[in-house]
């Protein structure tokens, strides 16, 4: 057979399929004839409804069905969307307000749902649309990420969503009361939109019995469980599929009022319904991103090292408490408070606040991104005012030995932060950047060099599912619990049970993302699916050679310990028999033995892993116009053990432009009315191939103790690292000009703004 190493790079199989416009998206695959369904949006940030008339569009051409809120209601629907709710500081429950389906006798954010048309075509639903009469009575907007103002939620008077605290408040404020020295930075971190090349959609199916919906998510369970309840019908009778999937990024994660809406109308009809977000219509709708402000402190004695850690965090929840919103990224941003620095003692305090403004969730890494971007700002900044260099003050600062618990919990396995930091400072020529310097100032461009050393914690459940099926045409079928959003799971994962089991490659079927075939399943969130799954199918290998070894000590006669298996054939002392897995799979169908055609797993990953590694980048200012390229980019990751180098590093380089983006151009903006300015991307600038420089890659690994494959997740490394490395190359340019404070993004008049001294307003 043909046959590869184990952890070699390789190109993925999908990409045949998905280069030569095979692919089966959302919006390819509806079923022929499904209606099509438009919803009618809020106009305004706030408002009371006053009247909602919808007789007219109902009665429109080519119309099937008009829904609101009250006939999800009348028809038994329980309305209202899952949300997370914290325990504030002081003990008391976080507010929990009801997010309907359908807006319910209030507006709270532009682009709202309120009502559902189902037509034949998609002009006679917008058409319709266009008769619905919403009257309404205007609220000021609240937009202002803070306490006050016009109330959005009853529930929450003053429009705080949470007042959530971890860590020893008392120890970390009496480590900063001995301190040598106390460094202080207020960090912004811009709000962004996703703006996955494909957005969201779904179709929906009832068949009088069953309810099947479609969509172009990152897992079927959490949808599968929450419509049978909101629907009010047995989970048995609920499939949920998602196809291929255009870009998740943790905005695909949730469940949004769509998918509910069209199964309702589907249910309603008995006939397919299908709808697909257009690009203004998801940048209002779809969860968003970031959008904190950090006031980060550390305590030094005198010796540089750290004593305490303290940040105080205001962040805009948006309209409503989501299912995967900013509440659950607030925990995220604690499992990593303390970062690779050796910190006695931590104290951090997060703010949510209600605004005017679309939902926030916290993609693109999670919590990770923006906890590590807090810290390794303010250790630029400590750097600085200490008069150190800032790969001095980390080295002095670094975690040293391994297992090390946090201040928060977490315990770091293993690791080698100095070794994976030197080899960085090689690959980067950090000895060559003066002279780079100088070029550039030859050239009347400002030059800057940025570090920013991260650590992710893998999270998510560490449970997953797995099944194999040896097939009547002499291959197998690998059945997964996570999902696909662009990550190359159909290769990695076929690879991985091929190379383990011996089962050529191209005999590997994939399956993922069906909860008829695979009954349970983690989806894919938080770089967990390499470790999980690799982790279960593992499991699910020992099994099948168990039971394989067992079958064939009566063929072979010996006793099954005699049996052996070396990951291609199973051998035994005396016998003359050698057959793959394939092989032995024929022989048991031959006798009847259908128990040894299927097997299935379940299995947890013993503990987190922990990802870790080196950004360096270099950026070139244009003192005239502002404009900041990024001129050099290195990173050296500490992955672990990697299934295939290849496809580790192509995500790399994905996630290093996902922050590039937010540091250079990327900038949501709204008006005081709560109006989305950047709804376009001729007002929203996303990051250009010219915006990107060549990304050096390398590897220094340390294997994780934490699962047997010894891996640690690598999907949202890049973008971790790279809002640090960028923001600190970019103060690093400007100090000498005297600029002490810098925010994302640098656009070039923000930046132009900058260096003349202007208010940031005249952008």
């Amino acid at each position: 057979m043909e046959k590869f190493g184990k952890s070699q790079s390789m190109k993925r199989s999908e990409d045949v399929r998905f280069l030569t416009g095979h692919g089966r998206y959302i919006d390819d695959i509806a079923p022929d004839g499904a209606l099509h369904g438009f919803l009618l949006r809020s106009p305004v940030a706030h408002a009371t409804i006053t009247s909602l008339d919808v007789e007219a569009a109902r009665e429109a051409e080519g119309v099937a069905l008009v829904l609101t809120v009250d006939d999800l209601l009348e028809a038994g629907m329980d309305i209202r969307m899952g949300g997370t709710v914290l325990t504030n500081r002081d003990g008391s429950k976080a507010a929990e307000p009801e997010r309907p389906m359908l807006a319910r006798g209030k507006l709270r954010h532009v682009g709202e749902p309120v009502a559902l048309v189902v037509a034949e075509t998609l002009q006679q639903a917008r058409d319709a649309a266009e008769l619905i009469e919403l009257d309404y009575d205007d609220l000021p907007a609240h937009v202002e990420v803070c306490a006050g103002g016009e109330t959005i939620h009853p529930e929450a008077p003053d429009n705080r969503a949470f007042d959530w605290g971890m860590g020893d408040e008392a120890a970390t404020a009496e480590a900063f009361d001995k301190a040598a020295r106390v460094v202080r930075l207020e960090v912004g971190d811009n709000r962004v939109i996703v703006n996955a090349m494909e957005g969201r959609g779904c179709y929906a199916e009832w068949d009088g019995a069953r309810l099947h919906v479609a969509f172009n998510g990152q897992g079927v369970w959490g949808l599968k469980g929450e419509l049978a309840e909101a629907m009010g019908l047995d989970p048995e009778a609920v499939r949920i599929t998602n196809p291929d999937v255009g870009g998740g990024f943790g905005m695909k994660a949730a469940s949004y009022p769509e998918y509910f809406v069209l199964a309702q109308a589907a249910r309603v009809l008995g006939k397919p319904v299908r709808w697909i977000s257009e690009r203004t219509e998801g940048m209002l709708s779809d969860h968003a991103g970031r959008d904190l402000t950090t006031m980060a402190e550390l305590a030094f004695d005198a010796d540089h090292r750290i004593l305490g850690y303290r940040i105080h965090t205001m962040c805009n929840l948006g309209a409503y408490n989501s299912g995967f919103g900013q509440p659950i990224q607030t925990l995220l941003f604690s499992k990593v408070l303390t970062g690779t620095y050796d910190i006695p003692t931590a104290y951090m305090r997060v703010e949510g606040f209600f605004t005017n403004t679309t939902q926030v969730d916290a993609y693109r890494g999670a919590g990770r991104p923006e906890a590590i971007y807090v810290i390794e700002r303010v250790m630029d900044r400590a750097a600085r005012e200490l008069g150190l260099d800032p790969i001095e003050l980390r080295k002095i600062n670094f975690i040293k030995d391994f297992p090390y618990k946090t201040v928060t919990g977490e315990t770091y396995d293993v690791g080698d932060f100095p070794r994976v930091l030197d080899h960085a400072i090689l690959d980067a020529d950090v000895a060559g950047f003066a002279a780079r310097k100088d070029e550039s100032a030859a050239q009347g461009k400002l030059r800057g060099l940025g570090l920013c050393f991260y650590i992710e914690s893998i999270l998510g459940d560490p449970a997953e599912d797995v099944r194999v099926e040896f097939t009547e045409d002499g291959g197998a079928v690998i059945y997964v619990g996570t999902q696909s959003n662009g990550q190359g799971h159909e290769t990695v994962f076929a690879k991985f049970l091929s190379d383990h089991s011996g089962i050529p490659f191209d005999k590997i079927a994939f399956v993922q993302g069906d909860s008829d075939l695979i009954a349970r399943g983690g989806g894919t969130g938080g770089s967990r699916s390499v470790t999980t799954q690799a982790n279960v199918t593992l499991s699910c290998v020992r099994q099948m050679v168990e039971g394989f070894s067992a079958f064939l000590a009566e063929e072979m006669g010996v006793e099954a310990a005699e049996v052996r298996f070396d990951d291609e054939r199973f051998r035994a002392e005396g016998s003359n028999l050698t057959p793959t897995m394939l092989e032995v799979a024929e022989m048991a169908r031959a006798k009847g033995r259908e128990d040894l055609l299927t097997w299935s797993a379940r299995d947890q990953i013993e503990a987190r892993s922990y990802p870790n590694g080196a950004h360096f980048a270099e950026v070139e200012i244009d003192l005239e116009t502002g404009v900041t390229e990024v001129v050099k980019y290195t990173v050296v990751d500490d992955f672990g053990n990697l299934i295939n180098p290849m496809l580790a590093e192509g995500q790399v380089h994905g996630g290093v432009a996902q922050g590039l983006g937010q540091a250079l151009c990327e900038r949501t903006v709204f008006d005081e009315d709560g109006q989305l300015l950047s709804a376009s991307f001729m007002d929203y600038a996303m990051p250009r191939a010219d915006d990107m420089p060549w990304v050096k890659f390398d590897v220094e690994p340390v294997p994780s103790t934490g699962n047997p494959m010894g891996m640690k997740g690598c999907g949202e490394a890049g973008t971790v690292g790279a809002l640090a490395a960028v923001s600190n190359a970019m103060q690093d340019a400007l100090w000498e000009k005297g600029v002490k404070q810098v925010d994302m993004p640098f656009t070039p008049m923000r930046v132009w703004s900058l260096l003349q001294g202007a208010p940031l307003a005249a952008e």
